[in-house]
């Protein structure tokens, strides 16, 4: 079971190595073979440093998973302050669609089609025994909240009928990436071509659903 004891904060150096040196290890070697003292030594800091900072080997795993979480967050709000900014600038419904998708595709590539979204899967996939709930919860509520904000800005302005914004969200992502990672196991634009085609498909129900009458 994870320490209840007082972590330190300690340098921030410090924690950003040590967190590299898990992640890297427990990729290569797993977390069961992989030793609090290896990633001490590989990070350059002492095994103690490692238990001050982060108790154990689970709540470190637990640090790698969401500090991993917290970049793909840090992109999807970069793609959406690229993208679904300015409401007062879509004056027609064609507007709409074209950034809906334009967006979509952005997480598509840039999000979805990352090395840091393959290192997420593949540590919840692999190491899913050692995280709470699997590893499901892994990524909270993101990208849904994040969109969700969005969405109530454009039904503010008018041009979604959409009460529920979260809902919306959620329904917009089935509608878009899930039915991409459903079909293909993957939602990479970049490369597979056969990915738009369903995102824009799922944007054009979406707004058949959403698109203020």
């Amino acid at each position: 079971m994870p320490t209840t004891k007082t972590l330190r904060e300690g340098s921030t150096k410090k924690r950003a190595a040590i967190l590299s040196a898990a992640r890297e290890l427990f990729l290569a070697d797993g977390f069961d073979r992989t030793s609090v003292d290896a990633v001490a030594a590989r990070a350059e800091v002492s095994k103690r440093t490692v238990y001050d900072y982060f108790g154990d080997k689970q709540t470190l795993l637990q640090a790698v998973v969401d500090g991993v979480g917290q970049s793909l967050i840090t992109t999807i709000r970069r793609i959406l302050d690229d993208t679904l900014t300015d409401p007062s600038e879509l004056t027609e419904t064609a507007d709409l669609e074209d950034v809906l998708v334009t967006f979509s595709m952005r997480i598509a590539t840039d999000m979805l089609g990352s090395a840091e979204y393959a290192t997420l899967q593949r540590l919840v996939r692999t190491q899913a025994g050692q995280l709470p709930d699997g590893g499901e919860n892994s990524m909270a509520d993101a990208p849904d909240e994040a969109l969700a904000e969005r969405f109530a800005a454009l039904a503010e302005a008018g041009l979604l009928d959409a009460p529920d914004a979260r809902l919306a969200a959620d329904q917009f992502i089935a509608l878009t990436f899930n039915v991409a990672l459903n079909r293909f196991g993957s939602a990479n634009a970049a490369e597979d071509p056969r990915v738009r085609p369903l995102i824009v498909e799922g944007v054009r129900t979406f707004l058949r659903a959403y698109q203020a009458k």
